[in-house]
This record gives C-alpha cells, structure tokens and sequence, in this order.
C-alpha cells in the first residue's frame, strides 16, 4: 500500500503536465505556467516520499521520468512554439520541439549514467522548463505592475524572435552537455563542503526578493556560473 503513495505523487506531476498542454492550447499561458511550478513541486515530493517510506523501486524511476517528459519536456516545447506563433509565424517555429527531444535524450542518459547520483551532467528537464514558464510569469508581473525593481526592460528580449530560437538552441544543448552541474543534495550542513549550494540558495532567495519571477533567468545563470566555478576547484 505504502509503495502506491509516491506513485500517486508522481502521477499528479504528470495530470499537471498534461492539463498544461490543455491551456497552452488555449491561449492560457500563465496558468500553464502555474500547472508546472506544481508539477515541480510534485517532482520534488516524490522522491521524499519514496526515500522517506523506503518504498524507491525502478518502476518509480521510470514512472518519474515518463511524467518529467510530459511536464518539463513536451509541455516548454509546446509553451516554446506557440510562444514563437504569436511573434511571427515561420517554419523554424518548429525548431522548438529540439527541447522535447533533447528532453528525451537527457533523461535516458540520467537514467543509465551512475555518475548523476551527487551532481548533474547537463541541466536538469525542470531547470530547462522554468526559464520556459518565466515567460509568461514575467508579463504577468510586468502588466499586473508587482514590482521592487521594475523589469519591463527584459519584455523586448522575450518579444525578439532571434533571442527566443537562440534560447531554444542553447537550452536543447546544455540539456545533453558533458557539464557537471551542482545537485541540491546534502550529505551534510557542513560549509566546505557546500558553500557553492548555499551561495547558490542564498543569492537565489535574494535575487527573487528583488525581482519575483524576472529572477529566475538570472538564477539559472548563476548556476550555471556557480558550477562551472565549482568543477574548476574540484579539478584543481
């Protein structure tokens, strides 16, 4: 009985994924948006809660990744794409569907690659969607005028159709990038041994005080930044 309970939680990861396709058809980007944080924060619970009822087995795994597909790989490609239509209409709209596909690819390596236990290689599918969803987050903080530091000035960035394909193609290649990347994952509180993870959290908190949702592009910076830094100290 106890095994069903993560499952349940995973599942509903996934209902959030598929009601997000529904809206996105709908013209109904924000509450797509809203469909995905809860669908992360499904994602999250999950593993706790396998981990917590000792309950973890390969059909929970696989289950995970088949609803992060739906909710952190189909549904920013299709949140991409219609995204690209309203800017304007070009066959090379379709090029956002590299982020489904490229989705795919990483997590079936994550799946098969034993060196993804303490640490990413590549960005993870839910980092890839909430650059995605800031989109319209960010409008809609923009319009709705709920500010510390105005951020109108990233709306041109997101209306150019050059910058929204270059985003695509960044993305789809970090998805499956030879790049280590910081884990939230603690084996301890010990600062030596994760001041990067709590400089990450801690500028985070901070960059999200000031700007709300227009934060989370420059949060995803910083931990691409965070880590790069971080591999380079390992090495060494």
């Amino acid at each position: 009985m106890k095994n069903i309970i993560p499952h349940a939680i995973t599942s509903a990861n996934l209902l959030c994924g598929c009601l997000a396709i529904t809206q996105i058809a709908e013209g109904n980007f924000l509450v797509a948006s809203l469909l995905v944080l809860l669908g992360a924060f499904f994602d999250f619970f999950d593993g706790l809660a396998a981990r917590a009822l000792n309950v973890g087995s390969e059909l929970g795994a696989q289950l995970d990744s088949l609803a992060d597909m739906v909710t952190f790989g189909l549904v920013p490609a299709y949140l991409a794409f219609e995204w690209l239509n309203q800017i304007d209409y070009s066959i090379y709209n379709y090029l956002a569907f590299l982020i489904a596909i490229f989705s795919a690819v990483r997590l079936a390596k994550f799946n098969i690659d034993d060196r993804q236990t303490t640490s990413f290689i590549g960005v993870p599918t839910p980092a890839n969607a909430l650059f995605w969803i800031s989109i319209p987050l960010i409008y809609w903080q923009v319009e709705n005028d709920i500010h510390f530091i105005r951020v109108d000035f990233m709306l041109p960035a997101f209306d150019s159709f050059f910058f929204i394909i270059s985003a695509i193609l960044v993305f789809s290649y970090l998805l499956i990038a030879e790049l280590p990347l910081l884990a939230l994952k603690f084996k301890n509180l010990n600062w030596n041994s994760n001041q990067f993870r709590f400089l990450l959290i801690g500028i985070s908190v901070v960059l999200f005080t000031l700007f709300l949702f227009a934060a989370i592009p420059f949060i995803l910076l910083l931990y691409l930044i965070l880590s790069i830094i971080h591999n380079n100290l390992q090495v060494k």
